[in-house]
């Protein structure tokens, strides 16, 4: 590959942070970014299993650190902020990427606390990441910010009425982060479709089959290296002229 070209997608030299990155689509990015040169900061929930992933990076040659956070609670965002800063002086990459959506009988059952920590994790988090990262990128010399959000947003069922809500708001979010922090800030969300994640061992695989038989224009559900190309080009320089921008990943959803 002529150096030019490779050079769009290399990330030597570079800090990324990536929430919800211990398991799923967030490790694949993580692991994905490390290979093609950049230093990661994995954040999730529980550290004992961002330490995992770290030891892979580290068996990379890269530097990485393993905290643990749950973004749904400012302060700690902010402690993970702080962290990521004092270890390697800057933030280059952030991707919003910890998730959750809870199932519920029914939408009147749904409680106050399952709403709160939905819309908490989803929308308030990366909202107040973006934020203090993206103003310290716009301050510094510039940086990228990846958005990982949901075809949910678009297309809500019953089933996930409060995190398809968010994820709508966290789309629009990235139109309006991408206005705040340009020029020098990029803000790009990737509307992931259904992915067989360690979350889809909850579903009804023959539902899920039949549905994507039928929904799906690639008749099927898409396995998580199956994101890296998309972060990949959002991360990396190939995006230059891309901000603002909603990119569904979803093999072609009806």
């Amino acid at each position: 590959m002529d150096a030019s070209i490779q050079s769009l997608f290399d990330l030597t030299g570079k800090v990324a942070l990536i929430t919800g990155g211990s398991r799923g689509l967030g490790r694949e990015m993580v692991l994905a970014f490390a290979q093609v040169g950049a230093d990661v900061v994995i954040a999730s929930r529980k550290r004992e299993n961002c330490l995992r992933v770290a030891e892979q990076v580290e068996a990379m040659g890269r530097r990485a650190l393993a905290v643990g956070c749950h973004v749904g609670y400012w302060q700690e965002v902010d402690r993970l902020v702080e962290t990521a800063y004092r270890e390697f002086g800057r933030v280059d990459i952030l991707v919003n990427n910890a998730g959750m959506s809870p199932l519920y009988p029914s939408l009147e059952e749904v409680s106050e606390e399952l709403y709160d920590k939905v819309l908490a994790v989803n929308l308030k988090g990366p909202f107040r990441l973006a934020s203090v990262i993206g103003a310290r990128m716009a301050r510094g010399d510039g940086g990228v910010i990846v958005n990982v959000t949901s075809v949910a947003a678009e297309r809500p069922t019953p089933l996930e009425a409060p995190y398809a809500a968010a994820k709508a708001g966290l789309n629009t979010l990235t139109l309006a982060l991408a206005q705040a922090f340009g020029p020098k800030v990029r803000v790009n969300a990737i509307e992931a479709g259904p992915f067989a994640t360690d979350v889809s061992r909850h579903w009804d695989h023959e539902a899920v089959t039949t549905y994507a038989q039928t929904n799906i224009a690639l008749r099927r559900i898409a396995h998580p290296r199956e994101i890296i190309g998309t972060a990949l080009y959002l991360a990396g320089a190939a995006s230059s002229y891309t901000t603002g921008a909603i990119i569904r990943v979803d093999g072609g959803m009806r």
